[in-house]
């Protein structure tokens, strides 16, 4: 008992990982669709229990005994399990049995596009939050500022060399950038080129 006990322990390892944070993230960011697409097929599984007993009762009074007795045949119905212990037996059942299985195939598989739509939203979040990191450490660049641009302004040095600055590091000052800012021997600027 203490060894299937120790199964448990998994779930603490598996906290770790990113594939089960991904799995948590995903269920939590979508929880509302997920409860509501569940109420539905609540909503589905009781209107379709009802109408088939209002259909099937007269047919067959000991199977569907009253309103909720339906209630097994359409969650078995609806989710696609089919036990076939209860089922319709007049025409009008019948049709109406096949209208409600589609309804489940299509209502059950619900939760299943938001929950893999979601996986597809966690991962291109992830890929395009690496591939950001890499574009900017490849985009961004210091430059060291020398005879050749010292006394130059910022909007200079913008429109001359077609570069965005985003700061200037002078002495042990970082200094925001304005258009008439002048850049100084020796500063570090930071700046973005959209070229490279």
């Amino acid at each position: 008992m203490l060894r299937v006990a120790r199964i448990f322990h998994l779930f603490r390892l598996n906290a770790k990982y990113d594939s089960f944070n991904v799995i948590t993230t995903v269920l939590y960011e979508k929880r509302n669709q997920i409860i509501s697409s569940v109420f539905i097929v609540l909503i589905l599984m009781l209107a379709s229990s009802l109408c088939m007993y209002s259909v099937e009762h007269n047919a067959q009074p000991t199977v569907f005994r009253n309103a909720f007795s339906g209630i097994w045949w359409s969650m078995s119905t609806l989710l696609t399990v089919g036990y076939g212990d209860i089922y319709p037996i007049t025409t009008f059942g019948r049709i109406m049995a096949i209208c409600i299985a589609y309804l489940g195939v299509g209502v059950v598989a619900i939760p299943t596009g938001i929950i893999s739509a979601g996986f597809v939203e966690q991962y291109q979040r992830k890929s395009s939050i690496s591939n950001l990191k890499n574009t900017d450490i490849k985009e961004i660049a210091e430059v060291f500022v020398d005879k050749r641009y010292a006394g130059k302004t910022v909007g200079e040095m913008e429109e001359t060399q077609q570069i965005t600055i985003f700061l200037v590091l002078r002495d042990d000052l970082s200094v925001l950038p304005q258009k008439n800012t002048i850049l100084k021997l020796n500063d570090i600027i930071i700046i973005r080129e959209p070229d490279l």
